[in-house]
């Protein structure tokens, strides 16, 4: 196999490891700090440490490290006189140290200095939000029911130690859900507190309890917080009948606790996500994304309502047929800005409130996120990535129109992609127009034509449109694979009908989609027809097992944390009331992996984490049964492969694991695309 030249830190796993990762964006309030979160591998190589670096938004000094700790620090968030504000687990100079303390709120003055801990819970800190023009702050944490605010007295932390020295680890729950992604829920509840900043230097702040019995009501939640910090905005979950739930928005005054609904499609109703509340104080922007049906997909909308009174909720720019999201408003309350998926890429987009027009601030191929405005309104800074390059900070003209994002100096320069990166585009059968990026390693060409692995992405309300960590085709380009990554009916970013044509039909359109993208893929005089294989995780891993099931032109088939039994799946994933809004008992049974078992032939390597409570582990476990069961030859023989993580989620986050994921994943394709023979990792066998 053709190789890229070692100085690509893609050729070695390691290298690839110890990459430094930036996640989140803060700007002070002033307009003349960023701050972002970055993350690098430990001492042990075990897990991720973060760190907090300021980086120049005028892009004229180098970025400079602000902290550094064994536990990291997240989610940092500037307060109105300049202080920054972050959570971490590091240990508090002030009191005793425990190795599993949780996270508390640290605060560190404008002007530089130590951090000190602002604020304590017994059951950490894990969000933060701060009035830019006020000294008040907003804090959840999750709390045992009856707990009082002040974790002084002493209640919660002794009856969470008399929990752990009973070794009770049981929860009683009387509602649904009772799983999220990774975690079981309760018997915490999250709570909303507040406390008002004192000068500096900082003691330790009194807290107030705005969510005294909140029951689930918080869980996910997001909210943004008023300019002069009277009043916090927040998602707040409402239970439905036979097991749903409704997300709503609500109004919590801080300095009485007092609660009122702004917003709430009421039973049956659809969901109100990322509120933001104007500069001006008197509205609120959110996302409002549509109940489905089985027959109907969701759609979602950028809407505004009044912030002092329920009702009246107007979709900003109804024509505009993509999906905004994470609104920032303009600092004089008229125009919002936001991204939205489209064609591969997520621009930056100005809504007009007042008239609903719409703006393309950035004109490149790539995704932004984390959007922070300046404080005069002439520049939006954001962490850009592309599918060859990673989230990054940069500047965007808040005047211009398809302009290009200026680049801002970061902790860490990108790597090199180890290849090239270009697009495929064909026609489906039915004329919808189809794309996807192509991957393409060094070398690849006529003579030296790439063997292809066809990646699908999850979601399915998902696009190939920026950089991942996770799912990184560069590691597969830098071992001389070109890879595909279509975007297939169910996609984001094509329109409204493009997501319809595949709903409630995923064996059907999503299935065509991708065999007519690999054909297109495959005309390529730089592509080996001959030696193609096929991967994908979640609902990508779902159909993966679909291709399985349907064709055998490709070698091999990796299907990561994949959906196999639909009326398995349906009732047991943390998320079931979403899940059945689609998926009813006669959709099941005609997209249904599972029915297609005695049709695979491909060899299959199938990869799951016992903690995954999105796809639960049956998944993984059923469909090792079904490709075993069928297997008639000799037990050594077996050409599938289980790769099985006791301590891993959805995701496979520790660096060894991830680590271990691709040395699994490139081996099982060596011996299948390549027919080298198979070579267990060093630390599997």
């Amino acid at each position: 196999m053709p190789q890229t030249p070692p100085e690509t830190p893609f050729a070695d796993l390691d290298a690839f490891v110890d990459l430094s990762r930036t996640t989140s964006l803060a700007l002070s309030p002033d307009g003349t700090r960023l701050v972002v979160v970055t993350a690098v591998p430990d001492r042990t190589r075990t897990r991720y440490v973060s760190a907090l670096w300021e980086v120049d938004p005028a892009g004229e000094r180098p970025a400079r490290r602000l902290t550094r700790s064994a536990k990291g620090e997240q989610n940092p968030v500037f307060a109105a006189d300049g202080s920054l504000l972050f959570t971490s687990a590091r240990p508090d100079p002030d009191a005793e140290a425990a190795d599993d303390a949780p996270a508390a709120l640290w605060w560190m003055p404008a002007g530089g200095g130590e951090a000190e801990v602002l604020a304590t819970r017994p059951g950490g800190v894990t969000g933060v939000v701060a009035a830019r023009e006020a000294p008040r702050v907003v804090l959840t944490s999750p709390t045992l029911p009856g707990a009082g605010a002040d974790p002084a007295d002493g209640s919660a932390a002794e009856r969470r130690a008399a929990r752990k020295d009973a070794k009770v680890t049981a929860v009683l729950h009387e509602g649904y859900p009772i799983r999220f992604w990774d975690h079981d829920l309760g018997p915490e509840q999250i709570r909303a507190f507040v406390l008002d900043l004192p000068g500096a230097p900082a003691p330790r702040a009194a807290l107030r309890d705005l969510t005294p019995t909140p029951g689930r009501a918080l869980d996910q939640q997001e909210t943004d917080l008023s300019a002069d910090g009277s009043v916090l905005v927040t998602t707040w979950l409402v239970p439905e009948r036979r097991g749903s739930q409704r997300r709503t928005l609500v109004a919590v005054d801080t300095a009485t606790g007092e609660r009122r609904v702004l917003a709430d499609e009421g039973e049956g109703g659809g969901d109100f996500l990322e509120p933001a509340v104007s500069p001006d104080g008197t509205r609120v922007a959110a996302v409002l994304e549509t109940r489905s049906t089985p027959h109907r997909a969701p759609r979602r909308r950028v809407v505004v309502l009044p912030l002092d009174r329920a009702g009246d909720v107007v979709e900003v720019a109804p024509e505009w047929d993509l999906w905004g999201a994470g609104p920032r408003w303009s600092p004089d309350s008229s125009a919002l800005f936001v991204t939205a998926d489209e064609r591969g890429a997520a621009p930056v987009f100005r809504l007009d409130v007042a008239t609903g027009e719409v703006r393309r601030l950035t004109g490149d191929r790539a995704a932004h996120s984390d959007l922070q405005v300046s404080p005069d309104g002439r520049w939006v800074y954001a962490l850009r990535s592309t599918v060859d390059s990673p989230p990054a900070p940069v500047r965007i003209d808040a005047t211009a129109t398809d302009a290009e994002p200026v680049a801002l100096p970061a902790p860490a320069q990108p790597p090199a992609p180890a290849g090239t990166l270009t697009e495929v585009e064909t026609t489906a059968t039915d004329g919808t127009p189809l794309r996807a990026w192509l991957v393409l390693p060094e070398g690849a060409g006529p003579e030296r034509p790439a063997p292809l692995l066809l990646w699908i992405h999850g979601g399915p309300l998902h696009s190939w449109n920026s950089w991942s960590w996770r799912w990184n085709p560069w590691l597969m380009a830098a071992r001389g694979y070109a890879v595909l990554l279509p975007d297939p009916r169910l996609s984001t970013g094509y329109g409204q009908e493009f997501v319809q044509r595949g709903w409630g039909a995923w064996g059907r359109e999503p299935y065509t989609d991708l065999m007519e993208l690999t054909d297109a893929a495959l005309t390529r005089d730089d592509v080996d027809a001959g030696r193609t294989a096929c991967m994908g995780g979640s609902f990508g891993g779902y159909m993966a097992n679909w291709v399985a099931g349907h064709t055998d032109r490709f070698r091999a088939i990796v299907t990561h944390a994949s959906l196999w039994a639909l009326d398995q799946f349906g009732p047991t994933t943390d998320d079931a009331y979403y899940w059945t809004r689609e998926m009813t008992a006669e959709m099941a049974a005609a997209n249904d992996p599972s029915a297609h078992a005695d049709a695979i032939t491909t060899p299959v390597l199938v990869i799951h984490g016992d903690e995954d409570y999105r796809v639960p582990i049956g998944e993984g476990l059923r469909l090792w049964w079904d490709l075993v069961s069928r297997w008639d030859g000799p037990p050594e023989e077996l050409p599938h492969k289980f790769l099985l993580y006791p301590d891993e989620n959805h995701w496979i986050l520790a660096p060894q694991h991830a680590k271990l994921w691709y040395e699994t994943v490139l081996a099982f394709l060596a011996t299948h695309v390549h027919g080298e023979e198979f070579r267990t990792p060093e630390l599997l066998r």
